[in-house]
Formats: structure tokens, sequence, C-alpha cells
């Protein structure tokens, strides 16, 4: 491939920043819900998308530098649905999450009523959906019994708080304060959970296409499927809280100020700007917790699929240890082999192993036929968003 010399930092498709850590996760994720892409007109993201196809094909036109790639395939990344090829309608992007959810969310926090509960679950419903794996089809059918079921359960979960809340009037004062400050964020969380789960609910039936290194299919797994469902709505129970907690204690020292007392019109635009910001500053905090393309790491069984046995060196188990001043990755097999070079393995000793380590090691498996259909060690998902 013919690629400029000044071009050779970047990498076609993959992330600018190291996705193996929660900053540069949140660098990324930065950039795709960067409010600026909501600007960008149809002839410039053509533009950057021929920039990106020229690059594929060895055919950039000398001067581009590599800047200009990334801010390519950032605008394409923001806009573009990477399994569906497909333009997401703006309201619906993680773009336009904040300055689209924004007023929704400033008026909810206000008025808890049916009708802006179910404007607000019905953009985060519309959200999920746009932002999901979409490696497999959903009919029309299926997306509307999701969203029936997502919005209804959502909906009924914080009109039930609201109830809640009104009943409390009757409690005595200090009941009453611990359900009104430490119920909402409960009910709230729970209704985007339901939300995640019932509106990609095709996903745990249908299953998500696994990838290898070079890109390709090699299976549909549910088991990813239901981590990648698990890992979403984990991000949509982080987002809420900096929402619930921080706005009212910046409005309690703000509504103290002398110029507000006496000029109170102007407590709803900072309320909303107040809002704005720190809707702005959780969202890539809690999208970051888990990249997009996650990664599931393989232990080789101990008999190949032709029956032969699988030596020790074919075992690799990546581990997030417990120290935070240790490697975030690690291949067990140098350390264990470098402590017992003439020890002689046997099926029933690796076995016994394997068990004192899995309560001290997290690995993923996925479907016996996703294994056995590859010999590629590290196989990656799109999660979605």
């Amino acid at each position: 491939m013919a690629e400029s010399a000044a071009c050779s930092a970047f990498q076609l498709g993959r992330p600018r920043y190291d996705q193996t850590s929660f900053l540069g996760r949140l660098r990324h994720f930065v950039d795709i819900i960067d409010p600026s892409t909501l600007f960008v007109s149809e002839k410039k993201l053509k533009e950057c998308i021929k920039l990106l196809d020229d690059y594929k094909h060895g055919t950039l036109p000398p001067g581009v530098s590599a800047d200009q790639l990334w801010e390519a395939q950032k605008i394409k990344q923001a806009i573009i649905h990477p399994d569906t090829g497909e333009k997401i309608f703006m309201p619906f992007r993680m773009s336009g999450y904040v300055p689209f959810g924004t007023p929704i969310v400033n008026i909810w926090c206000f008025i808890l009523c049916a009708f802006f509960q179910w404007l607000n679950q019905s953009h985060n419903a519309c959200v999920n959906y746009a932002n999901r794996n979409a490696t497999k089809p959903t009919p029309t059918s299926k997306f509307l019994q999701g969203y029936v079921g997502a919005v209804t359960s959502a909906v009924s979960i914080a009109v039930g708080l609201n109830m809640l809340i009104q009943k409390a009037n009757k409690l005595s004062p200090s009941t009453r304060m611990i359900i009104q400050r430490f119920v909402p964020f409960p009910a709230v969380a729970s209704a985007n959970i339901c939300n995640v789960a019932l509106m990609r609910h095709n996903e745990l039936s249908e299953g998500i296409d696994v990838l290898d290194h070079t890109g390709s299919v090699v299976g549909s797994s549910k088991i990813a499927a239901r981590h990648a469902i698990m890992e979403t709505a984990f991000t949509r129970v982080v987002l809420p809280m900096p929402i619930f907690v921080l706005p009212p204690i910046i409005m309690s020292y703000i509504e103290r100020l002398r110029f507000l007392q006496r000029n109170r019109r102007f407590l709803l635009p900072i309320h909303s700007l107040v809002c704005l910001v720190t809707f702005g500053l959780s969202l890539p905090v809690a999208i970051s917790l888990f990249p997009q393309m996650s990664q599931v790491q393989y232990v080789l069984p101990l008999w190949r699929p032709d029956g032969s046995q699988s030596s020790w060196d074919e075992i690799h188990i990546k581990y997030t240890p417990l120290s935070t001043h240790s490697p975030a990755g690690f291949e067990l097999k140098t350390t264990f082999k470098a402590k017992h070079r003439d020890m002689q393995l046997n099926q029933s000793s690796i076995v016994f192993f394997f068990f004192f380590f899995f309560r001290q090691i997290e690995v993923s498996r996925l479907e016996p036929e996703i294994a056995m259909a590859t010999d590629c060690r590290l196989l990656t998902y799109n999660k979605g968003l």
C-alpha cells in the first residue's frame, strides 16, 4: 500500500489513542461526542470518506497530513454507523446526546410527570438502538416491540418513583429526606437498564459477529452479545450519577447569591447551563469505562480438534492484576515455565492449576464452535455505545 511518510502515524479504522487505558478511551470518546460534528455538511462528510478510501487504496494525494486523516476518521466515526455504514440520525448520535438530551433532562429535573419521562426514555431508546451492534439486521416489528417494552417499563418505574415521593410527605422528615435523596437514582438506573436490554434484545437471540485479527468474521456469539449489553447497561447506570448529585449541590450554593435572590428569572438558564456542563462531562466518562471494540482473550483447549494434546506454550491467559503498579497484561505461561522448567504436567495437574487461578484470573470464553473455527487467540466485537 502506497502511503505518504507524513501519514505513517495514522492507522485506518483504529482509534487514535490507546484503548487499553481509561485516559486513552476518554480522549477517543471526547472526539466521538464532539458536538461540532453535528454541523458537518454532506459535502464535507463525502470528502472525509473519499480521503479515507484513497488512503486505503494507496491513492492518497501528496501533502495530506496525518492530522487531516485523523480528523476525517473522527468525522466519519461520529456520523456513520460502523456496522451498517449508514448515517445516524442527528439527535440519536452520541455527539447529539448532550445537546438534544439536556433540554429534556433540565425539564425533567423540575417536573416528574409521565410525559417528560416518556420523552426522556424515548430519546434514550433511540440513542441505544442507533448505536447498537448492527451486525445482524433487526426487523421493524422487533424494534417496535423493544421500544414499547423499554419505554413502558422505564416510564412505569419513573412514575412509580414520583408516586413514592408524593406519599413521602406523610412520613417523618428524616425518612422523607432519605427517600427524596436516594430513591431517584436507583429508579432511573433501573429504567435505563430496562431500556438498553429491551432495545437491544435482538442481539441476545441472534448474537453478534466476532472478528479475528484480520477483521474477518469468525462467527456469531450470544455470549459476546450478553457481555456487550451488560457493559452498555453499566455505562447507563453510571451516566446519571453526576446529573443527580452535582446540579443540586451547585444550585444550592448559587441560589444564595444576592444577585439571583433579586433576579429569580436567571435561575432556570443557570440551572440549564449547569445540567449541560454536568451531562457533557459525565457522558464521555461513562462510555469510556469500556472500549467500543471489546477484546476476548481465549484460552486454548487442552486438546486440539484433531485429537492431539496442546502444549503448555500454546496456553495464553490475560488478566488484570489487583495491584495498580503491575502491567495491565501478562503472559502467565512465561512466569510459570520460569519457575517450573523441569516440571512434568499432566492433564489433572493443569486442571487443578486452572481451578486454583480461576478465582483471581478473569477469562472470557465464547461458544466452542467459534473457538474451533479460528487459531486467533484475540477476538474482537463491536460492543456498541
